[in-house]
């Protein structure tokens, strides 16, 4: 954003907080990812039933109150407490898993956009194949048409939770990269007219299209889950009906006897038809859609709910590896673009860490490992959670508001537009200015005011393990745990207005690199003119490379004839070669 203007290169040094901010605690969850692959590769699979207490023939009693998914994750995981003040001491398995997500990270981004661009390869691809091998096996199982039933079903009463919405926004800036950065920090590598209108609208397509197919695998797999459950419910219930009949605790003149193997349709209706003569006897109605209705989320979707219905698959040692390895690879493609939105800012506003790279991303991924320690105390989950919550999500609505206030007001719709245009040969649909500068705009402050209203007038809660109930319970955060999320939203959003201050005040003084004519990078951000269309580039190039000066080289960029010229560091494997920084101009 330095480009359009001085005054809002805040946004960009945001955004890079953001990214490091998501960057701690997202290698976590590769973490408990690489936890959970690594206890895959054995038959059968130990969340799969109850272990026994020590000494003794009797299952452990948290274990048999919750399940044996839920108590693997949460005592035998994670060994969490039961509230985020209670910290415990540190979890050395998780230590370890954490250690050899950094060292991954670190391997796939030491080279910069050659090596992790090569891993993205891989990682982006292999999902989709594990992706349509669980479609195929779910779709095959009992339930999982009721599961994409209860998926197209639409409840429209919580279409009003400003919690629902302020987390379909996160997803959709997760799943595009917005405000991150790194998509900014990719594309900056591409050449001056590459078709950025087919792009976007190609991953939008993709990204939609496998959000569908994700939702689908998770429905077919859940309703499989939820049949199972129902199933094992209509059982223990005729079996408990049954012994009160032989007790002679139900008067069987006004009951009829139900059928012992009654399928859970049967059962219902048999339910329904005495509900009255039940009433103050301990039998559920074992209904599907309550259980679809316990919304699962977050972390708990995968290491809880679909954990436990791979363990019902046949072989399911090999869908949990299958499973693992799958959110292993997307976690590490979310990883990679978050490193490039940290490394590739500091680089380019740095010349001396530009021909310290490799270095810079070796300590980059060792302070990240030592600060990432937090969450792998015994209460570290809840401060993932809260990462979570309250580092990314409101912060990335900010660091988006501002972009997109800055591009479509401050640079303007329409030159932006012309730029495009130049690169394209075509000129956008004119709907993309009203989408910029109202629409998407007014939707992402109102859902950000409504948001920062909800925190005042609702306490921030959390989900947390309680040991002798053995289920969550939710609990409000203490006073310090408060101060901490604020000054998390407030850090991350802080460079926005303290560098805008910080470039009103040079300019006040009169700071001769404050004024926009004094050097041409500024005078290029203040004084529009379109980047030249010339196809040979590359040797217009060299010739101005000859008639700059050393400082300006030092800095990587060059004007010549008001045309601004990037060149890219010889490290990166560009051989010289120079391109336009046309991204940069008009983002970060």
């Amino acid at each position: 954003m330095e480009h359009i203007s001085p005054r809002l290169a805040g946004i960009g040094f945001a955004s890079c907080v953001v990214c490091s901010f998501v960057a701690l605690y997202y290698n976590v969850i590769i973490a408990w990812s690489l936890f959970y692959l690594g206890n895959s590769f054995q038959y059968s699979l130990p969340w799969e039933s109850c272990p026994s207490m020590a000494n003794s023939s009797n299952l452990v009693p948290e274990c048999t109150q919750s399940s044996p998914t839920t108590y693997f994750w949460y005592r035998q995981a994670l060994d969490i407490t039961d509230s985020i003040e209670d910290t415990g001491s540190f979890n050395p398995i998780m230590i370890g898993c954490l250690f050899a997500a950094w060292v991954i990270v670190c391997l796939a981004m030491i080279k910069g956009i050659k090596s992790s661009g090569k891993v993205m390869y891989f990682s982006s691809v292999f999902p989709y194949v594990v992706l349509f091998c669980f479609l195929v096996r779910g779709l095959l199982l009992e339930g999982a048409a009721d599961g994409i039933r209860y998926m197209f079903y639409p409840r429209l009463q919580i279409w009003g939770d400003v919690q629902v919405w302020r987390q379909a926004a996160t997803q959709v800036f997760f799943a595009l990269g917005l405000g991150f950065g790194s998509v900014i920090a990719y594309s900056s590598y591409n050449s001056h007219n590459n078709n950025c209108h087919f792009d976007a609208i190609l991953v939008s397509f993709i990204n939609f299209m496998t959000s569908v197919l994700a939702s689908l695998v998770v429905f077919a797999v859940l309703g499989f889950r939820a049949n199972v459950i129902v199933k094992d419910c209509v059982e223990k219930n005729l079996e408990h009906f049954s012994m009160l009949m032989k007790m002679g605790s139900i008067n069987i003149s006004q009951v009829i006897t139900p059928n012992v193997s009654a399928t859970v349709q049967e059962y219902q209706l048999w339910y329904e038809q005495h509900q009255d003569v039940l009433k103050g006897i301990p039998l559920e109605r074992c209904s599907l859609e309550k259980e679809m209705n316990k919304g699962v989320e977050g972390t708990g979707l995968a290491f809880i709910a679909f954990t436990e219905a791979m363990s019902l698959f046949p072989a399911s040692p090999f869908w949990s590896v299958l499973f693992f390895l799958m959110l292993l690879n997307l976690g590490l493609s979310t990883m990679f673009g978050n490193m490039q939105g940290i490394l590739t800012p500091l680089i380019d506003n740095f010349s001396a860490l530009r021909r310290r790279r490799t270095l810079l991303t070796v300590l980059s991924c060792l302070l990240g490992f030592l600060i990432g320690l937090l969450f792998v105390q015994r209460c570290g989950s809840y401060f993932v959670t809260m990462f979570d919550d309250y580092s990314a999500t409101l912060p990335l609505i900010i660091v988006v508001v501002f972009e997109t206030i800055s591009v479509s007001w401050v640079y303007g719709a329409e030159r932006f537009i012309d730029d495009i245009e130049g690169m394209l040969a075509w000129r956008p649909p004119v709907v993309y200015k009203y989408l910029w500068k109202y629409i998407c705009l007014i939707g992402m402050v109102g859902l950000l005011l409504a948001s920062l209203i909800q925190m005042c007038i609702q306490h921030p809660t959390y989900r947390a393990w309680n040991v002798s109930q053995a289920e969550e319970v939710t609990l409000q955060y203490p006073p310090w745990g408060m101060v901490v999320l604020i000054g998390l939203i407030l850090l991350a959003s802080l460079p926005i207005p303290a560098l805008f201050i910080r470039q009103l005040v040079r300019e006040y003084v009169g700071w001769p690199d404050a004024d926009p004519t004094q050097t041409s990078h500024n005078y290029y951000a203040e004084v529009y003119t379109k980047c030249s269309t010339d196809p040979d580039t590359a040797q217009i190039a060299e010739q101005a490379a000859e008639e700059m000066d050393e400082a300006t080289r030092e800095n990587g960029f060059f004007v010549r004839e008001n045309e601004e010229y990037k060149l890219l560091p010889q490290e990166e494997g560009t051989d010289g070669q120079a391109e336009f920084p046309w991204t940069a101009t008009t983002g970060l």
